[in-house]
């Protein structure tokens, strides 16, 4: 794989970090915003922390190569429930899903594992043999 593409991963993975450990810590410290936004998406107060902490485990977990397939299927998850969150109360996705998108595609470009279990298509004509009966 070559080295471009690693470090693009690692950017993608690196940005995507930031923006979730802003998010976590944002849930962690509390504020006026964060409890009107849980008010409005009717979630209590009282899962702000847990949600924060649960935020940042998945981050750390993602970014530590040993463990980054299993933060990428973690924060799968963290980013569906925000999505069935938002779809509940009728607001819009597209940043959720792109969200989970770019957890993805940092991992896969940076882990060279990936490349085995979801390979892509080349150019090269595939050719197949003559059709067989499974009827004996």
């Amino acid at each position: 794989m070559g080295t471009k593409l690693i470090w693009g991963g690692r950017v993608i993975s690196g940005l995507l970090a930031c923006l979730l450990t802003v998010s976590a810590t944002m849930k962690l410290i509390g504020g006026r915003e964060v409890i009107e936004g849980f008010v409005r998406m009717g979630l209590p107060e009282s899962l702000r922390a847990p949600l924060g902490v649960l935020e940042l485990a998945c981050v750390v977990i993602y970014l530590v190569p040993a463990t980054s397939v299993i933060g990428a299927i973690l924060l799968t998850g963290y980013v569906g429930g925000a999505i069935l969150t938002h779809l509940r109360i009728g607001e819009p996705v597209v940043f959720q899903i792109a969200l989970g998108l770019f957890v993805w595609l940092g991992l896969y470009l940076r882990e060279s594992r990936l490349k085995s279990l979801i390979p892509f298509r080349t150019s090269l004509p595939v050719e197949f043999g003559p059709a067989r009966s499974t009827n004996r």
